[in-house]
């Protein structure tokens, strides 16, 4: 069975070049506009994986991180930060909440699917 990852991200192309790169790749791959709309799917459906972006509207990625971490499906689920944001601040304050690793856009696809492949195989 594929793996499942859910991709939150309020850029319509950058979901859809993360969805792309990944379904190539063989994920499963479901959408989400924002962190409020990807906590509403993460609980209604398990994923092996969750890609969120720090900035958009409703919730940010942070939040959302939080948010996830504090369900117990999600205690041990990696989450990683695909976002513009690249400062030690900001990835400290990710892995504070609870991000498994960082990736800044834009990416390289072969290299989003290389960490994909690290962290769930």
């Amino acid at each position: 069975m594929a793996k499942t990852i859910l991709a939150v991200d309020d850029s319509a192309s950058i979901r859809q070049m993360v969805s792309f790169t990944l379904k190539s790749a063989g994920y499963e791959v479901t959408e989400a506009v924002d962190g409020q709309d990807g906590l509403n799917k993460a609980k209604s459906k398990a994923f092996n994986l969750i890609l969120t972006d720090q900035n958009m509207p409703n919730m940010d990625g942070l939040t959302l991180i939080k948010n996830l971490r504090a369900m117990p499906s999600y205690k041990t689920v990696p989450i990683l930060m695909l976002t513009t944001e690249s400062g030690d601040t900001m990835k400290a304050q990710g892995k504070a909440a609870g991000a498994t690793g960082w990736l800044v856009k834009p990416f390289d696809p072969a290299k989003l699917v290389e960490v994909v492949k690290k962290v769930i195989g």
